[in-house]
């Protein structure tokens, strides 16, 4: 007679589907999951296009929370989440990376007694004014098993007296990316369709609410775009295109400029590769760039992949338009690359410690 775990993956917005595509299609093979879609990102470009290409199930739930303010929306989440527990009755709750669905399934969880595990524990920008970073403390901190992606991550746990079930496995977007990459070479079509060259033009992503929601900060970024004199393909968040336009900068972006809609996983992975540099201020797009091995140009002050620093494949020109502008012109990574996020098997290694951790429950009689 077999027992086989029970498992609730909570996911919700653009960074937990790439994170979770691997591992569901691993612990699939050994477990039961329920797949739990709070909707934080609701709209076919940021959520139903990744399901599609990346194979994700369809989800079991989808609780339609949308946007709204960060405290609103969490607890949303939070009543929705828990009466979907309650009913499941998982063995454990999985949840991804440092959103608002991240923090408001680990707080149901462990509300409710449910062992949590946190996959890409760890990061740590240590600036607590980004709600990422409040996410990420919070929840690490009421996990009961803590996935790391580097060695980093590791020793960030142990500074904050968390030692207990952490196990370095490696970064679960490189299994994504590894399993993705020639798929995306032989389907998209974007490059043509836009009509680019390899290493020929740019790539641009700005959705940090530090930056959108700021006007001296976003004026700033757009100022340099549009004093770069090679195409950049932007593609901008809904929230970046709303402060735009409120703060009077939609109209001011130039020819040289490419805004286009939030393409799908597989048009953007090519879009990346074959770029010749990529700016950002999101943390998954700097470890894409450095899987792929193109420079990335960090639109922040900081960077919870302190790694891709260390290597020089990445740079933080903050927000300075002279910075920004130069950082294209003139920087060049000089080291070969260090393999720092894994091997891409990091999925298999999740669900082989999963089986261990939960062994009272995945037996053979």
């Amino acid at each position: 007679m077999k027992f086989t775990m029970r498992i609730a993956s909570i996911i919700g917005a653009r960074p937990n589907f790439i994170k979770a595509a691997s591992v569901s299609r691993e612990i699939r093979n050994e477990s039961e999951e329920i797949l739990i879609h709070t909707g934080q990102h609701y709209d076919y470009e940021m959520s139903e296009v990744f399901f599609e290409e990346l194979e994700i199930p369809e989800p079991d739930y989808n609780l339609g929370i949308g946007s709204g303010m960060q405290g609103e929306q969490t607890g949303r989440m939070l009543i929705e989440i828990e009466i979907v527990l309650l009913k499941e009755e998982p063995d454990i709750v999985l949840v991804y990376g440092d959103t608002n669905s991240t923090l408001a399934g680990a707080l149901a969880a462990t509300k409710l007694h449910i062992p949590v595990v946190h996959v890409e524990a760890g990061l740590r920008s240590f600036d607590r004014s980004m709600p990422e970073e409040i996410n990420r403390v919070l929840t690490d901190h009421i996990s009961n098993l803590l996935f790391c992606p580097t060695k980093t991550t590791v020793d960030n746990l142990a500074k904050e007296g968390i030692t207990e079930d952490v196990h370095l496995v490696g970064d679960v977007m490189a299994d994504t990316l590894k399993y993705n990459k020639e798929v995306a070479e032989k389907r998209s079509v974007i490059l043509e369709k836009l009509g680019l060259r390899d290493k020929e033009y740019l790539v641009a992503t700005v959705h940090r609410q530090s930056n959108t929601d700021n006007r001296e900060n976003l004026e700033n970024i757009v100022s340099a775009f549009c004093e770069l004199e090679e195409p950049l393909i932007f593609p901008a968040h809904p929230r970046t295109v709303k402060y735009m336009k409120q703060y009077r900068l939609y109209k001011k972006l130039n020819s040289n400029i490419r805004l286009i809609n939030p393409p799908g996983y597989l048009d953007m992975l090519k879009l990346m590769a074959h770029a010749r540099k990529i700016l950002t201020d999101s943390g998954g797009m700097q470890k894409e760039a450095y899987m792929l091995k193109v420079p990335c140009i960090t639109l922040r002050e900081n960077t919870e992949w302190e790694e891709t620093l260390e290597n020089g494949w990445n740079v933080l020109a903050g927000v300075d338009r002279e910075r920004i502008i130069r950082m294209v012109n003139e920087y060049e990574p000089e080291n070969r690359q260090k393999d720092i996020f894994g091997d891409g098997n990091t999925s298999k290694k999740i669900s082989e410690i999963l089986g261990t951790y939960m062994g009272g429950i995945k037996i053979d009689s």
